[in-house]
């Protein structure tokens, strides 16, 4: 589809990969863009660009929402947080905030938007998931677990909305250069690299976005058994 004159919804929108998103829209002539983002007062205004209050863990937000966002054609699921949470050893509530946001969040907003999206001609769902929905790193087993979890979320919705003419896009990277990546010393993608292929990709029909190097490298080692696969990131993670 055409992002030209097209009325985009996306969350967490108020900074990093969201505002991003906002700013590549307006570029790209979106008729209107809705800037969800938990505090409105957070989202730059502009013209074009019409904050919601959304906090995509709160299911009647959402479907609030959904009712004053109609018009909705392209929905990109972007708002997500990390915790630096284990599993065994780690706070069970951290866990369940970052499944709830990086994975219930885009499953109620897609759920909730689907009529629209239906309704207005099908459209498009854009899911932000990650490189570490492949593989796991000490520190990271709750991100990756819920960004695991996104992805099936992505397989699984493309395969139930094709009916109605909904193209799902999954967008899988490593670090990006934005406030959540700022103590990590390794190489990032800037913010522009990483929504421009994915917008490109919900024009052209491509399904599924290896925005960079290393995300490509994770999912060429998918076939390999775990002790091979972890030999061989590890590996790679100790040479950036």
């Amino acid at each position: 589809m055409r992002l030209q004159g097209a009325v985009v919804l996306v969350t967490g929108a108020n900074r990093g990969i969201g505002a991003e998103f906002v700013a590549r829209l307006r570029e790209r002539g979106a008729a209107k863009v809705y800037a969800a983002a938990r505090d409105v007062r957070t989202v730059q205004a502009a013209d074009g660009v019409q904050p919601i209050e959304l906090d995509v863990t709160d299911p009647r937000q959402v479907e609030d929402a959904a009712r004053a966002a109609g018009d909705v054609q392209v929905l990109v699921n972007n708002a997500g947080i990390s915790t630096g949470t284990a599993l065994v050893t780690g706070d069970e509530a951290a866990i369940r905030r970052e499944m709830d946001t990086n994975f219930y969040g885009p499953l109620l907003t897609t759920r909730a938007f689907a009529p629209a999206l239906r309704a207005n001609g099908g459209g498009a769902v854009l899911n932000v998931v990650s490189a570490l929905s492949w593989f796991t790193a000490p520190g990271s087993g709750a991100y990756a677990a819920s960004k695991a979890a996104a992805w099936m979320l992505t397989d699984s919705t493309r395969l139930e909305l094709a009916a109605q003419g909904t193209h799902v896009v999954g967008v899988h990277m490593g670090l990006v250069d934005t406030d959540m990546a700022r103590g990590l010393q390794a190489p990032k993608i800037a913010p522009s690299v990483l929504v421009g292929a994915a917008l490109d990709a919900v024009e052209s029909g491509a399904q599924e976005v290896l925005a960079d190097d290393w995300a490509r490298f994770v999912k060429a080692g998918l076939a390999l058994d775990p002790e091979q696969r972890y030999d061989r990131l590890f590996s790679a993670l100790g040479a950036r």
